[in-house]
């Protein structure tokens, strides 16, 4: 159902007006299709408890707006989603619901500031926030609560939920924070099922994370995290996704909560609940900001595995960041790599600022055991300790196919660091490409001879934008 305003422009007897549409009655009974009139100002707001159909257009997203009831949101191809700027918004599809963003290479669907060019900033609006029925690692009664101040249950037991299509979308200056440590990312998916689809997103100048996975089984292919301020990929209780071809481009914005290309945790406590967070990823190329100082100083790891985390890492690139590559804390996290080949980082070029490999003192004392003695260790012998398991990981990861290169340089990919035109296609003669190899990972993934999120082909072309403050919507 509609709700329409008729606005007097210049008084009584005005012979123009402006219509105002809202897809809502605040009511619960939304619903309708959209109109495409140009002199529409078309408002999205509210909830929405029956289906509706965007036509393609531009439209505002006025406060927190919610999609429950099994309804279904459907935007046209080359629409434009702003967001208001005095109620800044968010777009919350619920357990049972789904959003249908189909957009094309040459029409992606844009989720954006409702601010003019140039004035536009990271937190400008929330972020689209996906909750679906797959399973995770917190109990199912009570559901678990997804953060970012929505209030509303995430999770399940259904591994092939489906909450929708995600395809040739950009979402741009999202993050807005509900209260402190409780944000709403870029794009926040929480227990988000198999069925769904999410193929070629871009996150940019996100005020948190770009993408944060919370459970769920929902495989990804072709995402982009651009400028973000808090990490590119975050992976948390419970998720056994899958994911290929994927890069994330750092600005020397950040916050203050160590930035990172990967953040994982099995849970918040580093407990053994279970399915263990463990994402399976291929082709990603991972970029820190070429320059490491000043605000760049938060920059952390281009991963961070930690808290009893799992994972597979293959045929990708960890380039440029400023504290390191790949780092691994926690004692189950070390185990489940060194010792029980739960987790495998296969096939990777690393090629950072500084410390290609990194274990912090639990994951130490992990591999050396009692060799140093009891806690509390002298910082003598604390880095005596860190200093032998970060040879011994060294080792092991360049037995396993990985190339650890001396200078960022090297990896020789076109333009990685260029902020609004990067250029992340392997150069000739780059090692990125050749060196892959897809041996135990399944059908899903796309087998290549290059390591990275690019071969030859830039599949960014037509949809994917590193101009968003400029870009005239």
């Amino acid at each position: 159902m509609k709700k329409v305003f008729l606005a007097a422009v210049a008084g009584m007897f005005a012979l123009t007006s402006c219509v105002k549409v809202e897809f809502n009655e605040n009511n619960g009974s939304g619903g309708g299709t959209s109109t495409d009139d140009p002199n529409v100002t078309k408002i999205l707001t509210g909830t929405y408890d029956r289906s509706i159909t965007l036509a393609k257009g531009t439209y505002t997203l006025k406060g927190y707006v919610y999609v429950n009831n099994g309804a279904v949101v459907t935007i046209a191809p080359g629409s434009i989603i702003k967001s208001d700027i005095t109620e800044k918004g968010a777009l919350i599809v619920e357990r049972g619901s789904r959003l249908i963003a189909d957009g094309s290479p040459t029409e992606p669907i844009i989720f954006t500031s409702g601010k003019a060019s140039g004035q536009r900033q990271p937190g400008d609006w929330g972020g689209i926030i996906l909750l679906g029925k797959a399973t995770t690692n917190r109990p199912t009664s009570p559901a678990p609560i997804i953060e970012g101040g929505v209030n509303r249950p995430y999770g399940g037991t259904e591994a092939e939920d489906n909450s929708g299509i995600l395809r040739y979308v950009r979402i741009e200056f999202a993050g807005i924070a509900a209260e402190p440590g409780s944000e709403i990312n870029g794009l926040t998916l929480g227990g988000v099922g198999s069925k769904t689809i999410i193929e070629n997103v871009q996150v940019s100048y996100g005020n948190d994370d770009a993408y944060e996975f919370f459970g769920g089984t929902v495989n990804c292919k072709n995402l982009v995290a651009f400028a973000t301020a808090d990490d590119d990929f975050d992976f948390d209780f419970g998720y056994t996704g899958k994911i290929q071809f994927a890069v994330s481009l750092r600005d020397k914005f950040a916050d203050t909560d160590a930035a990172n290309g990967i953040e994982a945790d099995n849970d918040g406590s580093g407990t053994a609940a279970t399915p263990f967070t463990r994402p399976v990823l291929s082709n990603f190329t991972f970029i820190g900001p070429y320059d490491t100082t000043g605000s760049a100083a938060t920059h952390n790891y281009s991963n961070r595995w930690r808290r009893a985390v799992r994972f597979a890492v293959h045929n990708s690139i960890l380039l440029g960041h400023r504290k390191g590559g790949f780092s691994i804390e926690s004692a189950a996290t070390w185990n489940a790599f060194y010792t029980d080949n739960n987790s495998s980082f296969k096939n990777n070029i690393i090629a950072v600022y500084a410390n290609p490999v990194l274990a912090d003192s639990s994951a130490s004392r992990a591999f050396t055991g009692a060799k140093y003695g009891a806690n509390p260790l002298s910082s003598s012998d604390r880095s005596a300790m860190i200093a032998e398991t970060v040879a011994a990981m060294r080792t092991k990861v360049e037995g396993e196919g990985n190339t650890i290169l001396a200078k960022r340089e090297d990896v020789m990919l076109t333009s990685p660091f260029m902020l609004n035109a990067p250029n992340f296609i392997p150069a000739s003669g780059s090692p990125a490409l050749s060196g892959a190899s897809f041996t135990g990972l399944d059908a899903y993934f796309s087998a290549t001879t290059y390591r990275g999120a690019f071969g030859t082909t830039n599949w960014l072309t037509g949809w994917a934008s590193f101009t968003p403050q400029t870009n005239n919507y």
